[in-house]
């Protein structure tokens, strides 16, 4: 590798920058462009069907702008346009928006293909970037600006000659200084500024200026000093919405949108997810759930991702990876036993209307459609509390912290066998099994309290046998009773109990079972200390059960 090969690109000087004093309020004005940048960058373009799935599924998410294509340069385009149009399936508060290049005859074809819309945002564009400049069009500044010039004047005809054929459509123009972050920022300026002047937008009529990001060639604060300073010394700023269209080449798409808004960019062009030429575009998704994190109303519904990212995944033949931003497979899951036991501790603290405070969790992951039974995974990196969340979750066990310390080998031995996630019916088995809750290790006939003189009296018959103790409580007369037989003095250590119920699956242990509480016992002698845990129809057979089975541990 040569660095040597390579130098920075020019940004402009901001020693007075104002966008890093600023915070976001609002969400920006979102343009979809799947159906166009997207779909330019698939090996197998969409047809025209899996464009109108597609379609139907931005629409449904909310967005008001949606670049369908590029009619002018292919017939798929061009009909996919139509049927939007003649199909009447363009919403009343939906735009479409269309791109063309600063050629005559394009232009003269876009309107063609938008005859009849009720709408229409024509982006032109032409580029401006000195490498592009140079080395393509081998053109000076003076004649890449006239060529912007002209588009703008051909864009403006031709949506005259429409008016007068096919009158009562409205048209917002928009124009690109193609590869923006490559450019000279004054010369941008003076690009746009002669674009405007043709169009003579107006702050009621306002025209729409495109920075795009072609090549990502900055770090996001050199991009939003970029943007900064077009718009301070652009003239007539408030006749103009500015945009940004930013691209992934550095991984840094989203940032550098964000920072964008920051440095006064009014509206955000996108993909769902990202897709896009090279490394992608902007990913919407990412930026809207950022925002929507810090309490921003991000204006698209994107409540249900598992439904729109099959639609994605359908027309576009790419799988979204697992871990990626806010709605990958993974992204609420924890693997680690430190992680899932701190989310465990504050999803118990949780308050249902209470502002939002999960460790690990930068947001409830039910507004994404996503069950918690799917946060917590376990397997062999993960400690006791994961096993402890997983089993609460599916099975309504509130494990003492002694019962989770006791059990977590156990599971962490399956892990480590399966190699991999260990099941939540996996890890319920073999709970049961530890603690032989399938298993009729004790008969428990009969049992017998009285209360005498301020003390339990226990008369039970365990396996036919008669036994009888005394104490303060239930336990420990037991206690007393085990000790009268066995000789050995039992402390209970702690006991914990709580009512459960196990729904019908015939995969599972207790399977047609209608246990009404557990017990646990957690108890030591001299020699031992042991932990016993039991089910049973009543709370007092449940403890009986847990301190007996404790015992022959």
């Amino acid at each position: 590798m040569n660095p040597s090969k390579y130098h920075r690109t020019p940004t402009p000087e901001l020693v007075d920058r104002q966008w890093p004093n600023r915070q976001l309020t609002q969400a920006p004005i979102w343009v979809s462009v799947d159906l166009r940048d997207g779909n330019q960058a698939l090996a197998n373009p969409m047809t025209v069907e899996q464009k109108l799935a597609l379609w139907e599924q931005l629409v449904a998410m909310g967005f008001k702008t949606i670049e369908v294509g590029f009619p002018s340069a292919s017939q798929p385009e061009y009909e996919f346009t139509r049927r939007l149009i003649e199909e009447k399936r363009i919403p009343d508060d939906v735009t479409i928006q269309v791109l063309v290049q600063a050629r005559e005859h394009l232009i003269e074809r876009t309107y063609e293909a938008l005859r009849g819309v009720k709408k229409a945002v024509i982006h032109v564009y032409n580029t401006t970037s000195v490498v592009q400049r140079e080395n393509v069009f081998e053109k000076s500044k003076d004649e890449i600006k006239a060529m912007a010039v002209q588009g703008a004047k051909w864009v403006q005809e031709y949506a005259a000659k429409a008016d007068q054929t096919h009158p009562g459509s409205e048209w917002v123009f928009q124009y690109s200084p193609e590869s923006f972050s490559q450019t000279e920022t004054d010369y941008a300026v003076e690009v746009c500024e002669a674009v405007m002047a043709v169009w003579n937008p107006t702050p009621d009529n306002p025209c729409i200026l495109n920075l795009p990001a072609t090549v990502e060639s900055t770090s996001p604060n050199r991009f939003a000093d970029q943007v900064e300073y077009f718009i301070r010394h652009l003239s007539n700023r408030e006749s103009a919405i500015i945009s940004v269209h930013t691209h992934n080449d550095r991984g840094c798409a989203v940032a550098a949108a964000e920072l964008a808004l920051l440095a006064g960019a009014d509206r955000v062009e996108g993909t769902l997810l990202g897709n896009g030429e090279r490394t992608g575009n902007m990913d919407i998704v990412t930026l809207a759930m950022n925002l929507y994190s810090e309490g921003i109303d991000p204006k698209l519904d994107l409540a249900h991702p598992d439904q729109w990212i099959t639609v994605v995944e359908s027309v576009t033949q790419i799988k979204t990876h697992p871990r990626h931003p806010w709605v990958g497979e993974v992204v609420y899951t924890a693997y680690s036993g430190s992680h899932q036991d701190a989310i465990r501790k504050c999803l118990l603290k949780q308050q249902e209307n209470a502002p939002w405070n999960v460790a690990y969790l930068p947001i409830d992951p039910k507004d994404l459609g996503r069950d918690y039974e799917a946060i917590i995974r376990v397997n062999s990196q993960s400690g006791k509390a994961g096993s402890a969340f997983v089993l609460a979750q599916e099975y309504g066990l509130n494990l003492p912290k002694w019962v989770q310390l006791d059990f977590a080998p156990i599971a962490q031995n399956l892990a480590e066998k399966q190699g991999g996630v260990v099941s939540h019916k996996d890890l319920y088995m073999a709970f049961s099994e530890h603690y032989s809750l399938d298993q009729a290790v004790i008969q428990l006939n009969h049992y017998q309290l009285d209360r005498v003189n301020g003390q339990e009296q226990l008369s039970i018959e365990i396996d036919g046998e008669l036994w009888k103790g005394h104490g303060n409580g239930t336990l420990s007369a037991l206690c007393d009773a085990w000790q009268q037989r066995t000789g050995e003095a039992i402390d209970v250590l702690d006991y914990s109990e709580h009512a459960v119920h196990l729904i019908d699956q015939p995969t599972l242990p207790n399977s047609g079972k209608e246990a009404k509480a557990i017990a646990y016992v957690y108890l030591q002698s001299q020699q031992r200390k042991a932990v016993g845990v039991a089910m049973a129809e009543d709370s007092v057979s449940a403890m009986i059960l847990a301190l007996l089975k404790g015992l022959q541990a």
